[in-house]
């Protein structure tokens, strides 16, 4: 929604452009207001909240657990020669076939984020009759071909959209996304899953609890949390990153 101007604003409650100014930069800062070259200023949409947590299920699951509307296009799906450093992460030699899966989410209906996964071939050969659109996909591998995920890896970082992210995501070329970059693993160790996943950095946030060592870590609907896994930290213990 957009509000009305510095000036109207001032005039209604009685005091100066410089104090609405102001006030507009502080929540501006705070991320309840945006700014719109030439449109004027606008409530903020509330961000997603994104990440890994205790419980380690897809984003599929975890948006229909918050009774959120989810939606998925598969924008591209292809058998590809594994190369570097995919190859590494799911411990296959160079030039294996591998399942190349590209997916845009959508919730309610407007675009967040942008996922590539690899999948060995071998693991779900027709992988490709599957319906990727109205399902989740680790439901798919668990349910029809047994493969069931046991832990996983996951790393957070900073990034900006290319023009073809941008493109898809409806955001403006060199926008701030954040990368998630993921491994699922089997119970027998194997991996099954190397996937990145590019969020729009406008609309999700991701949040990190650390506990001590020894500690008892907080139930999943303690917190609220509904995706991701424990990891444990050398120095600090254990460490939770999770969706609110």
């Amino acid at each position: 929604m957009r509000l009305p101007s510095e000036i109207a604003l001032a005039k209604a409650f009685g005091v100066s452009r410089i104090v609405v100014r102001q006030a507009f930069q502080e929540m501006v800062q705070e991320g309840l207001l945006v700014r719109r070259q030439g449109l004027g200023t606008f409530i903020a949409l509330p961000k997603v909240q994104e990440g890994l947590v205790q419980r380690l299920t897809g984003f599929y699951e975890d948006m229909q657990t918050r009774g959120l509307r989810v939606q998925t296009r598969v924008t591209f799906l292809e058998v590809v020669s594994v190369g570097e450093p995919v190859a590494s992460y799911l411990q296959m030699a160079l030039g294996e076939p591998v399942y190349k899966l590209g997916r845009l989410r959508f919730v309610e209906g407007e675009p967040i984020l942008h996922v590539v996964s690899y999948l060995p071939y071998s693991l779900c050969p027709d992988l490709s009759q599957k319906d990727l659109e109205q399902s989740s996909l680790y439901r798919i591998l668990e349910e029809q071909y047994g493969l069931r995920i046991a832990r996983g890896r996951r790393s957070i970082e900073a990034t900006s959209a290319t023009l073809q992210e941008a493109r898809l995501l409806g955001i403006q070329k060199g926008a701030p996304l954040i990368l998630l970059r993921s491994i699922t693993y089997l119970e027998d160790g194997r991996p099954l899953e190397y996937y990145e996943a590019k969020h729009r950095g406008d609309r999700c946030a991701f949040e990190v609890e650390l506990v001590r060592e020894g500690s008892t870590p907080l139930r999943a609907s303690e917190v609220a949390f509904e995706e991701g896994v424990w990891a444990k930290d050398p120095e600090i213990g254990v460490i939770k990153v999770g969706r609110r």
